[in-house]
């Protein structure tokens, strides 16, 4: 089983621009990065779970029936009269999201240390983290919390995903990266990221650093010039993108994440050890599911990420 934990909230895109400028049409879906990833591993078959603080509003409610509707198991959610974070959502011409959150004190930002639970199911192979969650206080700590727990026990799986419009000092962002690092066994940025937290710096350079600092696998997203990884064994392995025809890129490093994931549990690969024995081609294979799993999700609106039999794959063997 896989568990993320943190971000969880409603995309809000504008419908359509012009008109009545005393009115605003939107459009809603389920979105928050660690939510969408957790959604993407049920999609590709796998039992998957997460944890945050849910609110009781319409938007709390209506996360709560996605979760189910799509097998994400909802034990480790923690109810709250706190709103439910929204994200407005506008696209440049280009399909990439720019956002606006509407975020103060709401649920999925006020888990405490005091909310982690103390012990987990034996079945729980991973635990995955991500974005303005990790950052964000009073749920950062807990997050971290979890994970110090955690690590020695767990694969874990760890996504920064800045959000300068949420916390826009970005020594706060490259802080927790600093401290997340030795406790996680996968990371993984956007190429945009880098340049955001680690201006003028090149891509190697910061592969190189992160290997150093603990993890077994680093990866660094570069949208249609494919990926960049790093391994613990000493692999680099670039792996090109795929051409696309691109409505939007929301979800498209979640629906990475969820696949680099999904790909190590079914190569037996989920563990330092067995990604330290990782071979180049096995790094490049998992590398390359990824990017045609993103590639699907580039294709369509909003965060609708893959199922098995979108990359030609059968139902997992029970």
């Amino acid at each position: 089983m896989f568990l993320s934990c943190g971000d969880a909230l409603f995309d809000m895109f504008e419908k359509s621009e012009g008109g009545d400028p005393a009115s605003v049409a939107l459009e809603g879906r389920v979105g928050g990065s660690t939510l969408n990833v957790a959604l993407g591993l049920s999609r590709l078959g796998h039992a998957s779970a997460f944890f945050s603080k849910m609110s009781g509003d319409l938007f709390g409610r209506r996360i709560r029936a996605f979760m189910k509707a799509e097998g994400i198991d909802e034990r480790f959610l923690i109810p709250t009269n706190r709103a439910t974070t929204l994200a407005i959502v506008s696209l440049t011409p280009e399909g990439t999201p720019n956002y606006d959150f509407y975020i103060e004190g709401t649920a999925d930002r006020s888990v405490e240390v005091a909310d982690v639970p103390e012990h987990f199911p034996d079945e729980l192979d991973a635990i995955h983290i991500s974005s303005y969650s990790t950052v964000s206080e009073p749920t950062a700590s807990a997050l971290l919390h979890l994970i110090g727990q955690e690590s020695g026990r767990r694969f874990i799986s760890y996504d920064p995903n800045i959000r300068a419009s949420v916390e826009p000092d970005l020594d706060i962002w490259r802080d927790r990266v600093a401290r997340t690092l030795p406790k996680a066994t996968l990371i993984k940025a956007s190429e945009e990221d880098l340049q955001q937290i680690y201006p003028g710096r090149s891509l190697d350079s910061v592969l190189s650093d992160w290997i150093a600092s603990g993890p077994a696998l680093a990866v660094i997203t570069r949208g249609e010039n494919g990926a960049l990884a790093t391994t613990s064994g000493g692999h680099v392995v670039q792996v090109p993108g795929l051409p696309v025809t691109v409505v939007d890129t929301v979800g498209a490093g979640d629906t990475f994440q969820a696949a680099t994931l999904a790909r190590l549990k079914e190569d037996g690969n989920l563990s330092r050890a067995a990604v330290d024995a990782m071979s180049v081609g096995d790094v490049e294979a998992v590398i390359g599911f990824a990017i045609r799993a993103a590639a699907i999700t580039c294709s369509r609106r909003g965060a609708d990420l893959p199922r098995r039999a979108d990359l030609g794959l059968g139902p997992l063997a029970a």
